[in-house]
């Protein structure tokens, strides 16, 4: 019995084994097929696909009422794609003119030949509209009818010239608040960047994120292309139609009085928003690349936040405020100006050489007598207190708005090298101390608000995922008290009425001060060029703006009361239209019923 078993079990021993050698070598050959296939999958991810940085759409700027002021439009890149070309010529003839494009250029980049290592694709331009492209399409299509897949060599064939839509920023109200807005630079669209203003300041915002993505190389075998959260929209504290007017009106006072440039800043002093921000030069954002020519002898881009200037008897609105609040002057306190005031080794004068008697502190605001606010300061003050005053309004320091380019110039105080006991004086009516014109009108802005300095900003609200989120107001100090503040307002309110300036708005009380500051030509201050300014601030009793002017060098009068003081007036009589304020007389209250 066990011989007769024997045979079959060989057998069945023997079929087992091949079986499993079978399955072995199934198992190898399928290991090696998946291994292969890897190989390939890998190969053709490394030489069929690349990553691919894909930009998000920058995100819009809005003035506070929703106008557009910064976007992006659909433009194209035109290239070639060498593999498919098959008549250089007609390409070079249909594009010869095209965004500069020449013949020449063209056909040598269409007839360099196809090369898998080297020469696959050809960018020829970039930035090209919409409108081109749709002709182009046309030319391409009708060429297609005569000759299809380009099979003709001796016939018209546009065979592997392809577009690419892309986004590129605009500006539609072209110079509009350029100063404000800045502008993007498009000639890289892979590393675009903001430049100056708010595309410089919230660059990052603006910008999104990048996705970087595996895309084939062969671009017909494209789908579709990813999407990309686009970046966060800005709704700025700017009007459209107060910036429009102001830019208009200082463009003209700059004409008339045959002055060299100027600035305008209109803020709201309980909140720091700005409501409009002109300078000059201005340039249209959607040519950003002529800001080589208006812009040449390092011109700052916005004067109103890089440009220091010794601002003159603005600044004495800031020394008499001090004083007040430090309690060693009050409004009645008297003082015999005798037209010069001899100290550290040098002597003062005031601005028409004369000396005027016995005057109130409120009488040396309203004749802006230098020698008066130097005793004020070296006197009353002196030193420590007055130093400490200018450091509280942020003289020589950044307010940190949030526009990109703000510049500053250090204060000298006492212990500094290049200070000198005579700047205790001359700083006291705004000489030897520079100060750009947002710095100064964020400072006196403490004293229209009660004494709180809020931070100024053009931001209003960030919009991204479709929600709004509005920015809150920020207190960078509080310089001064309230009954201080209210006490210079209505000091200042009296000097434009007495002196019947020509800053006064009909049905309106209006705070402010002149301010004409000499400019030094050779290290000596002469009457030839000056700087004429002027700052102030309404209705008196419950102030909703804030305007501050400077004029660069008129030719016209030297003075500010003539110069910027009547700017001041012209720009207010429509701000108050604008900003819905009613006159004086319907208002329910106001500055002299004030406690």
């Amino acid at each position: 019995m066990d011989k007769t078993r024997s045979p079959r079990l060989l057998l069945i021993g023997a079929l087992l084994s091949a079986a499993s050698f079978l399955i072995i070598l199934q198992m190898l050959r399928i290991q090696n097929s998946l291994k292969h296939q890897e190989l390939s999958r890998w190969a053709d991810e490394q030489y069929s696909y690349a990553i691919e940085n894909y930009y998000p759409e920058r995100g819009n700027i809005y003035d506070r009422w929703g106008r557009l002021l910064a976007g992006n439009e659909d433009v194209y890149e035109v290239g070639l794609l060498l593999q498919y070309v098959v008549n250089p010529d007609s390409i070079a003839r249909t594009l010869d003119g095209v965004n500069d494009l020449t013949y020449q250029t063209v056909f040598e980049s269409a007839a360099q030949g196809y090369d898998p290592q080297k020469a696959i694709y050809s960018v020829l331009t970039d930035f090209l509209p919409s409108g081109v492209v749709d002709v182009l399409s046309e030319v391409k299509q009708t060429f297609e009818i005569e000759n299809p897949l380009g099979r003709d060599e001796d016939k018209p064939s546009l065979r592997g010239l392809v577009w690419y839509p892309h986004l590129k920023r605009s500006y539609p109200e072209n110079n509009l608040a350029s100063n404000v807005i800045g502008f993007y630079s498009f000639r890289d669209r892979q590393n675009g960047i903001g430049y100056y203003g708010v595309e410089e300041y919230y660059d990052d915002l603006l910008a999104g994120q990048p996705l970087d993505t595996f895309m084939p190389r062969n671009p017909y075998m494209l789908e579709s292309l990813p999407k990309v959260p686009a970046g966060a929209s800005l709704v700025l504290t700017i009007d459209r139609e107060i910036q429009a007017m102001v830019e208009k009106k200082l463009d003209d006072a700059i004409k008339e009085n045959e002055a060299e440039y100027g600035v305008v800043i209109i803020m709201d002093p309980r909140n720091g928003e700005i409501l409009a921000m002109a300078s000059q030069p201005r340039i249209n954002l959607n040519q950003y690349w002529e800001t080589e020519k208006e812009f040449k002898d390092k011109t700052p881009f916005n004067r109103a936040i890089s440009e220091t200037y010794e601002p003159g008897s603005v600044f004495k609105v800031l020394t008499m405020a001090a004083a007040f609040d430090a309690g060693v002057v009050d409004e009645e306190t008297t003082y015999n100006d005798p037209g010069r005031f001899e100290y550290g080794g040098s002597v003062i004068l005031n601005w028409d050489r004369r000396g005027h008697g016995k005057q109130t502190m409120q009488e040396c605001m309203q004749r802006s007598l230098n020698v008066c606010l130097a005793w004020v300061a070296v006197e009353k003050l002196e030193t420590e207190k007055f130093y400490d005053y200018m450091q509280a309004f942020g003289v020589g320091r950044m307010t940190n708005v949030d526009l990109g380019g703000e510049e500053i110039w250090p204060l000298s105080t006492p212990g500094d090298s290049d200070w000198y006991p005579i700047q205790l004086a001359t700083n006291s009516f705004g000489q030897g101390v520079a100060l750009t014109p947002i710095q100064m009108a964020t400072a006196i802005s403490s004293v229209a608000n009660e004494g709180k300095m809020m931070k100024p900003h053009v931001l209003k609200a960030i919009i991204q995922d479709g929600q709004q989120y509005n920015t809150s107001p920020q207190v960078l100090g509080v310089p001064i008290q309230p009954e201080t503040a209210r006490t210079m307002t209505e000091v200042l309110v009296k000097s434009l009425k007495n002196e019947s300036s020509l800053a006064l708005v009909p049905g309106y009380e209006i705070a402010g001060k002149t301010g004409t500051a000499e400019i030094p030509v050779d290290g000596v201050y002469g009457t030839e060029q000056t700087h004429a300014s002027f700052v102030g601030w309404g209705p008196a009793g419950d102030p909703q703006f804030l305007v501050y002017v400077w004029i660069a060098k008129p030719e016209k009068s030297p003075w500010g009361s003539v110069v910027a003081a009547p700017l001041f007036s012209d720009i207010v009589k429509e701000l108050v239209i604008y900003l819905d304020i009613p006159p004086q007389a319907e208002q329910p209250e106001t500055l002299a019923r004030e406690g």
